[in-house]
């Protein structure tokens, strides 16, 4: 299986996000050995950016765009796209949306530049929110969507903190690259 993560820039701000994508890029690789412990799924991945031209009203990027451009690129890829727009609709407070084969966060724009920590607590655990969701309803999980909410509800209002991973993919208290749900009790 191939999960394609792909991070939607403006044209305009193509230069200034560069560093963005690079952490997109190796956030991908650390998705693959966390989905491969966590739900003992072997996947590929890989990592693209979709360039979107703002000139004119008729070229607006939104949810339905994305799902048509999934079905273009094959519904049996595994699409992720990080967007710079909430999902129409959703159910997660994370702000993000999946169904078979596709997923989709609002990524936040870090503030400051090279801010790899903004990166890693805030768009880092949505991601991982909506892979879980994902492959919890592969592996044919009943309560899936309410297993992961449960665990989100926990991380804002009952102070679970997320897991945090290192450039080697380990779990660690320090030097954090990449923050996680709590997978203790998602692990199959």
């Amino acid at each position: 299986m191939l999960l394609h993560f792909i991070f939607l820039v403006k044209e305009e701000e193509l230069e200034q996000r560069k560093w963005e994508f690079e952490y997109v890029t190796k956030m991908a690789q650390f998705y693959k050995t966390w989905i491969e412990k966590t739900f003992s799924k072997k996947i590929e991945v890989q990592a693209d950016e979709m360039i979107v031209r703002t000139r004119g009203r008729f070229r607006i990027v939104d949810t339905p765009a994305l799902l048509e451009d999934h079905e273009s690129r094959g519904t049996d890829i595994f699409h992720f796209y990080l967007t710079y727009f909430r999902p129409i609709w959703t159910d997660c407070t994370c702000e993000g949306y999946f169904a078979d084969n596709f997923g989709m966060v609002q990524w936040s724009k870090s503030p400051q530049r090279d801010n790899l920590k903004y990166l890693m607590e805030i768009n880092c655990p949505k991601v991982s929110h909506e892979l879980a969701h994902e492959f919890l309803r592969q592996v044919g999980f009943k309560n899936y969507k309410e297993l992961v909410h449960d665990i989100w509800d926990k991380h804002l209002f009952a102070s679970l903190p997320f897991e945090h991973y290192d450039a080697n993919h380990e779990q660690t208290e320090k030097d954090a690259l990449f923050a996680t749900v709590d997978t203790s009790s998602l692990r199959s």
